[in-house]
Order: structure tokens, then C-alpha cells, then sequence
């Protein structure tokens, strides 16, 4: 990529692009994976090769394809998605690194509760147009007030995979 291409406003293309999770439960004994239906954002790359922007996730479209289980994710004991809807990546800087790889420093929101969260994407798809991110990476549930545990039923992080494909906005 170069400071040409990357620069400029750019807006997520909601259709092309996924975000999910997977948890291990039950003693580690089942996986449990979800999506979100409404995922949106943008983001701005200035022509120093600076970049900022948000991605926001609303609770309530995540699906685990069980919806009593949907229920109880967004219910107080997990996300309270009435007093806190959305899920907020706010992207401070991001940096390329070694070709196609993009260091990622923001702040995660959850619940209400803010954190610095750093990534590593890789760019799996770029033109003058569009460019597609893909990142794995994880997250200690307990940081945001998740910590509800029947039974100690649920160890470990959370890991979240993003697909986000951004289109170039034009003034």
C-alpha cells in the first residue's frame, strides 16, 4: 500500500465484512460461536499515513444460533444490551508493519467499560478502492464485567475474528 491509496475517508462495507466469537464452555468441554449481524464503522487515513476510526457491534445481533442463550448474552448477567447497546472498537493509530501486517492500538468498550486493546491484522485485499482487514486476537471477558460463571462453567478468553472490508468514501 501506499500513502496515496491509504489516503482519505473510508466506510466499512457492512455487507462484506464479519465479525465473530467463540468461547469455550461447559468446562472447556463445548465451543460456544456467535456473529454479529450489525457491524458498522469508518475510519480516516490522513496523508502522513496516520489513521483513526470506530467500528461499532450491536449486542443485540449477536447470534449463537440458540436464542435462549442469545437471551442470556444480552442480558445483564453478560452484555446488558439495554443500558449498554453497542460494542465500540475506537481505533487510535494504525500502523503497517513487515508488508501486510497492520499494528492496531485503540480503546474496547464493553459494558460501559473502556480499555486500551492492540491487534494485528493483516490486509488480505487492497486496490485504489477498497481494503479488506482480517484479525484473530483475544479477550479476558472478566475486564468488562463479564464475569458471571455458574459452576465455573466458562475459563479462559474469548477470541473475536474480524473480516472488515472498507470502500474508499468519495467527497
Amino acid at each position: 500500500m501506499t500513502v496515496a491509496v491509504e489516503t482519505g475517508t473510508w466506510q466499512l462495507d457492512t455487507g462484506a465484512s464479519t465479525v465473530g466469537l467463540k468461547h469455550r464452555t461447559m468446562w472447556g468441554l463445548v465451543t460456544v460461536k456467535g456473529a454479529f449481524a450489525s457491524v458498522v464503522g469508518a475510519g480516516e487515513v490522513g496523508p502522513d499515513g496516520s489513521a483513526s476510526g470506530t467500528l461499532n457491534l450491536d449486542v443485540t445481533s449477536l447470534d449463537t444460533k440458540n436464542a435462549k442463550r442469545d437471551a442470556h448474552l444480552r442480558s445483564a448477567d453478560f452484555f446488558d444490551a439495554e443500558n449498554h447497546p453497542e460494542i465500540t472498537y475506537a481505533v487510535r493509530a494504525a500502523e503497517l508493519r513487515d508488508g501486510d501486517t497492520v499494528h492496531v492500538s485503540g480503546r474496547l468498550t464493553v459494558r460501559g467499560i473502556s480499555r486500551p486493546h492492540t491487534l494485528t491484522a493483516q490486509v488480505t485485499q487492497v486496490d485504489g478502492d477498497a481494503i479488506t482487514l482480517a484479525a484473530e486476537f483475544t479477550v479476558d471477558r472478566e475486564e468488562f464485567g463479564l464475569g458471571w460463571n455458574q459452576m465455573g462453567m466458562m475459563r479462559g478468553l474469548t477470541t473475536v475474528t474480524a473480516t472488515l472490508r472498507f470502500t474508499r468514501t468519495v467527497a
